[in-house]
């Protein structure tokens, strides 16, 4: 039987990122030796804990790589990175889903947001990049934490839009996706990234439910639950 009261790796790498984050904001504002070097251990400390919470990390590593992205100003303010989604559907009624190549998890087709580029074009061009398939945006259906359901390990925010699809042909990106296809809400592939979360809201926009986007409620108080 499992521990009620055990510490989970998805808090830890929550924690982990979190002060992180503080610490490399801290080092980029700072004009204190001293408050640098305390910022400093605090970054080992959370290099520390982000290696218990995922295999194979080392924390000397993960502490070299985050103080090489502290930027001065406004530029070492560290924020979530953003990545933008597409919920497609076809006549059937089923929804557009990838295999990621890197975790062999499924989820809608999304990709890091690109500078020059607004976020509706960002979820066109991921969709025919990695599907194949050619869409026009209809409406932004939800606003999710990447880290705190699980699509990610550093935290980012994934802005979701349905997409009515236009055309093309399914066809699999060769190096981000291991597989590509439709499937009916009783028929989804396992595993299916943060599924309990997102499904209802991805089907209900395919058969044109008009709903409020969706988003994470916030916590009480935000910083402590899961």
């Amino acid at each position: 039987m499992s521990d009620p009261d055990a510490v989970s790796a998805a808090d830890l790498l929550r924690w982990a990122e979190t002060l992180s984050g503080i610490a490399r904001t801290g080092l980029g504002f700072t004009q204190s030796l001293y408050e640098r070097e305390r910022f400093e251990e605090v970054l080992k400390v959370a290099a520390d804990i982000r290696a218990g919470a995922v295999d194979g990390a080392e924390a000397e590593a993960i502490y070299d790589e985050w103080i090489t992205t502290v930027g001065d100003g406004v530029a070492g303010y560290v924020t979530p990175k953003t990545a933008v989604a597409a919920v497609v559907g076809n006549d059937a009624g089923e929804l557009l889903l990838t295999q990621r190549a890197d975790s062999g998890v499924w989820l809608y087709p999304v990709g890091w947001a690109d500078v020059g580029y607004s976020p509706s074009e960002v979820a066109v061009k991921e969709v025919e990049e990695e599907t194949g398939i050619e869409v026009e945006p209809v409406s932004l259906i939800a606003v999710f934490d990447g880290l705190r359901l699980g699509f990610a390990r550093l935290p980012l925010y994934s802005l979701v839009f349905h997409c009515r699809m236009l055309g093309g042909e399914l066809r699999g990106h060769p190096l981000e996706t291991r597989a590509v296809g439709f499937f009916a809400r009783d028929a989804l592939p396992w595993p299916l990234a943060g599924g309990a979360r997102w499904v209802d809201t991805a089907f209900a926009a395919i058969a044109g439910e008009h709903r409020p986007v969706d988003f994470d409620p916030p916590r009480t108080p935000p910083w402590r639950d899961g």
